[in-house]
């Protein structure tokens, strides 16, 4: 292949990758800026009654506590999941009226971590969802379709990273006569944002290509986990398969205190109750963290057998579950602080003038070629008449 049919081919690349997710990409961008600030968002929509005010080093209250409250208030609902906050003090039990019942009916109440005490009695996931960041997080995500829309924001981004490598395989060609960051001001408007295109293209581009690179990685959450399910997780609990499900549940403050022994410096974040999805239906699911800053991203399973409160087995996650974790953190900007996130809500407004001055050129480019093609039709046209009489 020559170097004149190898520079084609990429622009071909470029050039077809970035139009066909466009339009997706506009949404994810202009989407991703209040998802970056999420936390401070919803702190200041939220309408709950303000944590207790404790002194320092204050124990958290016992997780049975909060669950038979939860359970009190509703006796004929199931408890999928506990999160136990690490940022707030704050604990989240989600429940739902089975746990076959569609994920849109599950709702959580939100109790202080330190006292106990009920803080909001949330609504269904559907209201959750109708709300703006939950309208904001579906358009990221999967724009209201689950799995298949989550696999199709996945491929777009996939077709982003495309669009990336292939602009800088034709960035060095094509700005090899201009000096860097050159912006011909005074040609004309196309040559102008063409400039303004490829200088911040190549400005965002570590960022951009992570930042794609992560989202593509995150959309495969559901069929990951799912795997590890069929595979490992079966094979673990293949033991328990003729058993009945427990009738009565172990400690759930026991069973968190037994996961956090078993896996020493890492801490129980959240838990998912037997026969919940993401769990067995003999056991709790304990999602543990670690504490150094890279292994606080990185989830260590312990499966807790719900009848006897023991541990059964730590369920080390494969390594594409760790890449998972680890790409969440990368691709919200969310583990430096608040410094970190405005230089991602920087850098993902300077993408969205990217993706939408590359519109604009290619259609700036179109409007062109049908100006020339008008141009050479009106000239022909005198001579063809000419020589038709």
């Amino acid at each position: 292949m020559t170097a004149a049919s190898s520079l084609k081919t990429w622009y071909w690349l470029h050039k077809w990758s970035s139009l066909v997710c466009t339009v997706f990409l506009l949404v994810i961008c202009i989407t991703g800026l209040p998802l970056v600030f999420h936390e401070e968002i919803e702190g200041w929509l939220d309408d709950a009654k303000p944590y207790a005010v404790v002194p320092e080093g204050t124990p958290r209250a016992n997780i049975d506590t909060m669950l038979e409250k939860a359970g009190a208030l509703y006796p004929n609902d199931v408890v999928e999941f506990v999160f136990m906050d690490d940022a707030q003090p704050q604990v989240l039990v989600g429940m739902s009226p089975s746990h076959k019942a569609d994920f849109d009916t599950n709702h959580f109440l939100r109790f202080d971590a330190h006292t106990g005490d009920l803080l909001k009695d949330g609504g269904p996931q559907s209201d959750e969802k109708l709300s703006f960041m939950g309208i904001m997080l579906a358009l990221h995500v999967d724009w209201f379709a689950g799995l298949p829309g989550e696999l199709f924001i996945g491929f777009m981004g996939l077709l982003f990273v495309i669009a990336i490598v292939s602009g800088v395989v034709l960035y060095g060609p094509f700005m090899k006569k201009l000096s860097f960051g050159t912006v011909r001001t005074e040609r004309s408007s196309r040559l102008k944002w063409l400039d303004l295109h490829n200088l911040l293209g190549i400005v965002t581009l570590t960022w951009a290509f992570v930042v794609g690179a992560t989202g593509v990685i995150n959309e495969l959450a559901t069929p990951l986990f799912s795997l590890w399910q069929s595979t490992e997780v079966a094979q673990i609990i293949a033991p328990y398969k003729n058993d009945a499900p427990p009738v009565k549940l172990a400690s759930a403050q026991a069973a968190v205190e037994a996961a956090g022994k078993a896996v020493p410096g890492n801490e129980v974040l959240s838990f998912n109750f037997p026969g919940n999805r993401f769990a067995t239906p003999h056991h709790y699911m304990m999602w543990t963290k670690g504490a150094t800053p890279l292994t606080s991203h990185l989830f260590t399973p312990v499966l807790v057998d719900a009848t006897t409160g023991e541990v059964t087995t730590v369920a080390h996650p494969p390594w594409y579950l760790n890449v998972l974790e680890l790409s969440r953190p990368l691709h919200f900007g969310d583990y430096g602080g608040m410094p970190l996130k405005v230089l991602w809500a920087l850098l993902d407004i300077l993408t969205i003038i990217v993706v939408g001055s590359g519109l604009y050129l290619w259609f700036a480019r179109r409007k062109a070629t049908d100006a020339r093609i008008a141009r050479m039709a009106r000239e022909l046209s005198p001579a063809l008449s000419g020589s038709g009489s």
